[in-house]
């Protein structure tokens, strides 16, 4: 029997039944059984707020932007503009200008890669990547490198799924060219020392990309403050829609790479001889965007700076703690990742239970948790497991929802002994 008295609860001070009355789906049932939503690294869910700005768009203002005069035109241009303005403030970048539209993390890695990979990469120059990395940010650094020659090394961690940054910092060099590191791991929850890695690679000239697609519904970010030259984030782990990312980049660097891809919005003229490109941010953002995913980002990022991050950081630290107590008194149950900084993840293995057959009992009970590599397959090699069971928590979740998991677990037990 799991024993819970001695676990504190979650401050009274923070308004959660307000919030999670703002999220629809979470009056939903699954199996008969109250939703209990625990996969927030995968996806957050949405806000009226956001649900309403995406109706209304396709309502009453859906037309293609920047290019019409017609009103339906101009009002869908000003909102998806307003947006970008939204999120210019909400990481604090020093203009727009510097505000790209992609759609998602991966993309804006993928852009970042390619375009200042093929303008500033050479034969032996050096990308460094972390061990922790997800997928999104190890595949595309290993494409340019084997394009361009250079050489991709990784940042080693420790048992607790920290990084050894003593050897981090051994490892540049003047033929390091780049770093590109998550801010926080979503399969670990390490919370990485960015600034850090960022001022030990400027020392030798590398610039940085962060990858904040777990980062940003958690803490506060500034993009000046942190003095890093890219950052990439996605709309729908914010409470925005699916499809919108954001990649922040330094301007004099866009300025001197080459675009990613190619068709209408990116160019200022073109003939069969020669094309000349689009002022920033323009310039890297071809074809028709997600209009409606940038308005819902900006619904997002309102909802957001509603409820503060300051506010939805402390009650999620106390809820990562009391979940962390209570899975840690399970016998049988090891987590995996124990950084002491960390943000609201808890990856877990249990004796007897593979992780799919975990994922699969808790969804009967309505206990939604995601199992799998969790798209970093390093990571798992480095702990010598396949997969992990995963619990995130998010700005609506409750002491319950653990108390649940708990409980859902303890049937995982009475099932494979």
């Amino acid at each position: 029997m799991i024993r819970r008295k001695t676990i504190t609860k979650h401050s009274t001070t923070y308004p959660i039944d307000s919030i999670r009355n703002e999220f629809p789906i979470l009056g939903t049932t699954v199996h008969g059984r109250p939703l209990v939503y625990l996969d927030n690294a995968a996806t957050t869910q949405k806000p009226e707020a956001v649900l309403k700005v995406q109706e209304t768009y396709y309502r009453e203002q859906n037309a293609n932007i920047h290019r019409g005069v017609h009103h339906l035109s101009e009002v869908a241009t000003f909102e998806y503009e307003k947006a970008r303005g939204k999120v210019r403030n909400f990481i604090n970048a020093g203009d727009t200008k510097e505000v790209l539209f992609t759609a998602g993390t991966t993309a804006g890695i993928n852009l970042v890669a390619s375009s200042f990979g093929r303008t500033f990469l050479q034969a032996g120059d050096e990308v460094l990547i972390s061990a922790m990395e997800h997928h999104s940010n190890i595949v595309p650094w290993q494409l340019i490198c084997e394009e361009r020659g250079a050489v991709l090394r990784v940042i080693p961690m420790d048992d607790n799924g920290e990084l050894l940054m003593d050897e981090f910092e051994r490892m540049l060099s003047p033929r390091t060219k780049f770093v590109s590191v998550v801010q926080i791991s979503n399969s670990l929850g390490t919370v990485n020392p960015v600034r850090r890695i960022i001022t030990a690679a400027h020392a030798v000239g590398a610039k940085v990309l962060v990858d904040g697609a777990q980062a940003v519904a958690h803490t506060k970010v500034d993009v000046r403050a942190m003095e890093c030259d890219f950052y990439a984030f996605s709309g729908h782990k914010l409470f925005g829609p699916t499809g919108i990312g954001i990649l922040y980049g330094r301007q004099e660097l866009l300025d001197a790479m080459k675009p990613y891809q190619g068709g209408g919005d990116m160019i200022r003229s073109v003939t069969f001889e020669r094309t000349t490109f689009n002022d920033l941010p323009y310039k890297f953002e071809a074809g028709t965007p997600n209009i409606v995913g940038g308005i819902g980002l900006g619904a997002a990022i309102d909802f957001v700076n509603t409820v503060g991050l300051d506010a939805i950081g402390a009650y999620e630290q106390e809820l990562l703690q009391y979940g962390t107590a209570l899975l840690s008194r399970i016998p049988g149950l090891r987590i995996i990742g124990t950084a002491a900084q960390k943000a609201g993840v808890i990856s877990f293995v249990l004796e007897h239970a593979h992780p799919h057959d975990i994922g699969t009992i808790l969804d009967r009970e309505g206990i939604a948790i995601r199992t799998g590599h969790h798209c970093t397959q390093p990571v798992m090699q480095r702990f010598g497991i396949p997969a992990t069971a995963r619990a995130s928590i998010s700005l609506y979740n409750r002491t319950a929802d653990f108390d649940a998991l708990a409980a859902g677990l303890q049937k995982v037990q009475e099932i494979f002994g």
